[in-house]
């Protein structure tokens, strides 16, 4: 709950802080009464929730299960949500232009009676007297932190813990993870230097009998170090039948020295299971005795920043089960009683369904697999069992275990944690989270802290991100070319659990099935991912996010919807059969982020002005193609992304479009993104006040720019990622008296090099990701660009007019892709061995004068994917046969042909078929379900990013950032 008054309380304090009460005493001499009391009022809340969260920060983290406690904290949650909306109302009642000198006396003129104000009055005293009443509660009903931590200890008193559960735990019960166990027993019986497994480990005969003498002790969240002392000093005497002094009642400095004493001499083997805090081992390092007997201390933890304590390195990560390892485990637990604990057949479906739902977790196959053990072998019965298992998850005791280990976690998370990691439930089951629109959602909820000394928001949040995966509760799905996390999941059975606890804090509610038919009026986000055509009711008038995952919504619903909630933050209308913004959205005043993206809108009204705090606006692969000049009014906007797209393969110049932008742009000073405008004299010398950029698509950039352009680029510190275009194709551009930008990393050039020389900046240039379009150069380049070691992306559209390119051994290093297309003199190249040993993806595209398969491909074993697009049916003979043998390691190899008007047929070829198949088989797949005609306008952008991806083995915003791939939202 801690997180939900920070929202509010920085509300209050932004609000207050920047004088808009001191402006209604000074200015609205007639409202001075209401003015003070409305000032007085707002301050007593914000010192009575000071209060409240300093509360809530002391017991938040012990509190599992408490009814009394949740029942109050439900109402202290109603309260900080009810203050929430008074600060928002009365910001939008009050919104006016910053610079106006009249501020409120123009709001205060436009209303007849001060109605709307004496409301905030009332408003505020009936918070005031409900948190008057919460604090008589608390006193009322003894809720207090000792008592909490009290109930806790003896809310299940005859159920074993998890810790216990995990020693007491059969060898004979344990399936999988057969390589972490071997490599751990290893590791342990060298003389150098997870829970079940550990467990299993520890009562291994072979170890005990490796050591002298050995101790296991599970640490908690709220672990108390002397008693962990007491607890290992107490069976390592035990083993060696010693007397020693009762240690009762020894202090903690003699607790150490008398376990150095028993460790002194002894090879021994201490396990500390569970470790949430690496401040446990900052203790006990000292009392473990560094006696070079070959001694070890194995600590399991769900933490990586605990794991980092490993000497040399010595981490096993313990993986999730394979399908078959959680099959024979689920069996093992749910068909005990049956012989050779076989499924019955009438079973298997719904058994395989729960099983999969599992995701190879141990502790939920063991968990659901052991409550399924006492059912009826009956369909009907499993069936039930699988369809309710949300319910289960929150009210079956037996599932308690599950839904613990994630409170624990839950419960350990910081609070400007905690609702970020809440709001990764709100995406469907199993979808890909993309780091930078997760980002910038937490930022427009208010999640994210403003740090200063020069670090972004941006940059905060991925903080978050990491710290989240860090502690297990997301997993990294995908990394871009700098190695940096792209994307993440969320396991199932986590997101389930997150989700009841979202809906039990009102944080958030998603509507995709039977099991939620009305959502309820104090939901603060909400998120469509399925059935939106038989969504009829949403009560709630407190909503800050709509997220909508369902493109079959129908518009009528969401003008309604936005009819509702002036107060929206967050409004997300992505792939919707929409063909204009609708009208009310202007009228959010406090929207933060706005994304029309995959849309039919063609035109921003210039009513935009009005959303003074946007920050995101997200247009992409939408039809807008010129932006009203008060675009330039929204000076909080940090990303803004406007483009058509016109040739989806992007082999012409015109791939996408250029966003004309008429008005002053230097005013939009908060830009940190800004993909695709079109270039003009005034704009590109607008562009120096945009100093904090750092992504910049600009098109139709003419030479008579460059100059001044480039010096505006260079008033750009952390510009990392640059797109430029020329006006046209015959364009010539003039580099070569340019220094290169410091910071760049990512460069996508387009347009003729004077001359057809490489210009001197790109032997300075120290890039990841490069992609040359229409240079026309007239020597090979590969060599200039040797020097990038860290490049992983090089794209050559139609840049070379020479006929060889060589890429020598050691050269590239870490490149993961290179796409070579449309150079129509090209007929060799030349690849040695040693070169690209990293390379991914290889694609020739337009390479009519290539007839041979390069040799050198056959040494660069890492390939998993090469893709041919329009390349001459002499090439695509000698790869089935004479040339085959030069790519059999390649497990896929696609080729495209674009000139059916109709679809593009397609075939597979698949060489590593050929043991099985005979030399020189093929595989064809016609008229994949992914191609479409290529001069076709689609009204979705889906079929667009999929054939993109298919071509060019990345999106076009990847050409802007190594952030993106064909999967979004």
């Amino acid at each position: 709950m801690a997180d939900a008054l920070f929202v509010v309380l920085r509300k209050v304090a932004l609000t207050l802080g920047e004088g808009a009460l001191q402006k209604i005493g000074t200015e609205v001499v007639e409202a001075a009464s209401i003015s003070t009391d409305f000032e007085h009022g707002m301050k007593q809340i914000e010192g009575e929730l000071l209060v409240l969260q300093a509360f809530i920060a002391q017991v938040g983290t012990h509190k599992i299960g408490n009814k009394t406690f949740d029942a109050w904290l439900d109402q202290v949650r109603d309260v900080a949500h009810e203050v929430e909306d008074i600060i928002d109302e009365y910001a939008y009642l009050s919104a006016q232009p910053m610079d106006a000198s009249c501020f409120f006396k123009r709001k205060f003129n436009q209303i007849k009676n001060f109605s709307v104000w004496k409301k905030f009055l009332r408003q505020i005293s009936q918070v005031e007297a409900r948190i008057q009443r919460l604090g008589e509660m608390r006193n009322r009903y003894d809720i207090s932190a000792g008592e909490l931590n009290r109930c806790n200890k003896s809310q299940h008193p005859n159920r074993l813990s998890m810790p216990e559960s995990a020693y007491l735990t059969d060898n004979s019960e344990i399936v999988g993870n057969a390589d972490e166990i071997r490599r751990l027993t290893q590791l342990l019986l060298e003389e150098k230097r997870k829970t079940t497994i550990a467990r299993s480990i520890y009562k291994s005969q072979q170890i005990k009998r490796s050591f002298d003498c050995h101790a296991w002790v599970a640490v908690s969240q709220t672990y108390q170090a002397e008693e962990l002392l007491k607890e290992i000093i107490n069976q390592l005497i035990d083993q060696r039948a010693t007397a020693v002094t009762d240690c009762v009642t020894m202090s903690r400095l003699r607790l150490v020295e008398v376990m150095q004493r028993s460790l002194q001499d002894k090879k021994y083997l201490i396990i500390l299971d569970d470790v949430w805090d690496k401040d446990v081992w900052f203790l006990l390092n000292y009392a473990f005795v560094r006696n070079n007997c070959g001694s070890k201390v194995l600590i399991t933890t769900r933490r990586k920043d605990v794991s980092s304590l490993a000497v040399n390195n010595y981490i096993i990560e313990l993986k999730t089960l394979k399908c078959a390892e959680s099959w024979e485990l689920f069996c093992k637990k749910a068909f005990h009683a049956t012989k050779d604990n076989l499924c019955p057949q009438n079973l298997r479906s719904w058994a395989e369904k729960i099983v999969t739902k599992c995701q190879g977790l141990p502790l939920a196959i063991v968990t659901i697999g052991s409550i399924l053990s006492y059912c009826e072998l009956e369909e009907h019965e499993w069936k039930f069992f699988y369809n309710q298992l949300n319910w289960q998850l929150a009210n079956n005791p037996e599932l308690n275990w599950i839904s613990n280990v994630l409170n624990m976690s839950l419960h350990d998370l910081p609070s400007y944690l905690r609702s970020c990691f809440l709001y990764c439930s709100l995406y469907p089951e199993d979808y890909t989270i993309k780091r930078k629109m997760i980002s910038k959602l937490w930022i427009a909820e208010g999640l994210v802290d403003e740090r200063g000394d020069g670090t972004t928001m941006e940059e905060v949040a991925e903080h978050y991100l990491m710290e989240l995966t860090r502690r297990s509760l997301l997993q990294v799905t995908d990394q871009n070319a700098c190695g940096r996390a792209r994307t993440f999941v969320m396991h199932d059975l986590v997101r389930e659990v997150t989700l009841i606890i979202a809906k039990r804090e009102k944080f958030g509610i998603t509507y995709g099935d039977s099991r939620v038919t009305q959502i309820s009026h104090k939901a603060r986000r909400f998120s469509i991912q399925r059935g939106a055509q038989s969504f009829h009711c949403l009560a709630s008038s407190r909503l800050r996010s709509f997220l909508l995952f369902d493109t079959g919504i129908p518009s009528s619903l969401i003008y309604d919807i936005l009819s509702r909630f002036r107060l929206l933050r967050v409004l997300c209308l992505r792939f919707t059969n929409i063909e204009q913004v609708p009208g009310m959205v202007t009228e959010l005043y406090n929207l933060h982020y706005l994304d029309c993206s995959y849309t039919k809108v063609r035109q921003i009204p210039t009513s935009f002005r009005k959303l003074i705090n946007l920050q995101v606006l997200d247009l992409r692969f939408s039809y807008v193609e010129e932006l009203p000049w008060e675009m330039t009014m929204l000076t909080n906007l940090r990303h803004l992304h406007v483009y058509v797209a016109y040739d989806i393969q992007d082999r012409s110049l015109n791939c996408f479009s250029a966003t004309k932008f008429p008005g002053n742009i230097s005013r939009l000073k908060n830009l940190q993104s800004l993909h695709t405008v079109s270039a003009n004299e005034e704009l590109v010398s607008q562009l120096e006040n945009l100093t904090l950029l750092r992504s910049l698509a600009i098109k139709e950039v003419r030479q008579s720019y460059i100059s001044k352009l480039w010096d505006s680029l260079r008033k750009m510190p952390n510009l990392g990622r640059l797109l430029l275009h020329t006006y046209e194709k015959n364009e010539v551009l003039n580099l070569k008296t340019l220094k290169p930008l410091p910071n760049l990393k990512h460069l996508w050039l387009e347009g003729k090099f004077e001359e057809g020389i490489l210009p001197p900046l790109f032997d300075e240039l120290k890039l990841t990701k490069l992609k040359m379009e229409w240079t026309c150069l007239e020597k090979d380049p590969i060599s200039s660009f040797s020097h990038m070691l860290n490049l992983v992306d090089l794209w050559l559209f139609e840049s070379y007019i020479g006929e060889e390119l060589t890429f020598c051994a050691g050269w590239f290093p870490k490149l993961k892709s290179l796409q070579l297309a449309d150079m129509g003199h090209l007929n060799r190249i030349k690849i040695e061995e040693g070169t690209m040993v990293s390379l991914y993806l290889l694609k020739f595209a337009g390479l009519g004068n290539l007839k041979a398969v390069p040799e050198g491909i056959k040494y660069i074993k890492t390939l998993d994917k090469m893709l041919l697009t329009d390349m001459s049916k002499e090439f695509i003979e000698r790869l089935q046969r004479s040339d085959n043998h030069i790519v059999q390691h390649i497990p896929n190899i696609h080729s495209f042909y674009s000139s059916d008007s109709q679809a593009v047929n397609s075939f597979i070829i698949l060489p590593y078929l050929n043991k099985k198949y005979g030399p020189g088989s093929t595989k064809y797949a016609c008229k994949s379900r992914l191609i479409w005609p290529l001069t076709a306008r689609w009204d979705r952008g889906s079929c667009q990013q999929e054939i993109c991806s298919c071509f060019t083995g990345e999106s076009f915003e990847d050409s802007l950032s190594c952030d993106s791939r064909s999967t979004f939202v």
